[in-house]
């Protein structure tokens, strides 16, 4: 199984965790990367995750989510197919980012994209191309 995680999803830990859904999915997201250190879920990484951790004011946060870069098993580069990706999926209302994010795990031919962006899960509810969850719901499936 193949998964891709945006920014958001690997600042997660970071934000205030003061609200109980911001621990749980901090949680999941922990828990979903001990799967990948053990080698029971594959990580897709891409320069649009490098692009934007790049800008984190944070530098420890910075290599905290860098180091996962040596985990993934493939790091996408930009390609033209992207590229239209994104623009067909920004035609859904996504920022051209978070499209690219998208069209990156799509390229990396990913069962999942992980995300704790709402508004981006909301307007990818109903997408066919990989299925958009946020760590928690993801986990549920983990643990059927």
């Amino acid at each position: 199984m193949k998964i891709y995680m945006d920014n958001c999803c690997f600042n997660r830990p970071f934000d205030d965790q003061s609200k109980i859904r911001i621990r749980l999915e901090t949680e999941a997201k922990l828990y979903i990367q001990e799967k990948i250190l053990k080698k029971e879920i594959e990580l897709v990484w891409s320069y649009i995750i490098d692009y934007e951790n790049q800008f984190n004011p944070f530098i420890e946060r910075r290599n905290a989510i860098e180091k996962w870069k040596s985990y993934a098993i493939i790091d996408i580069v930009e390609t033209n197919n992207i590229l239209r990706d994104a623009e067909l999926i920004q035609k859904l209302g996504v920022k051209s980012k978070d499209a690219i994010h998208v069209a990156c795990a799509i390229e990396g031919k990913c069962d999942y994209f992980l995300s704790t962006d709402d508004s981006l899960l909301k307007k990818l509810s109903n997408f066919d191309k990989i299925k958009v969850l946020n760590p928690l719901s993801f986990l549920s499936l983990l643990e059927v």
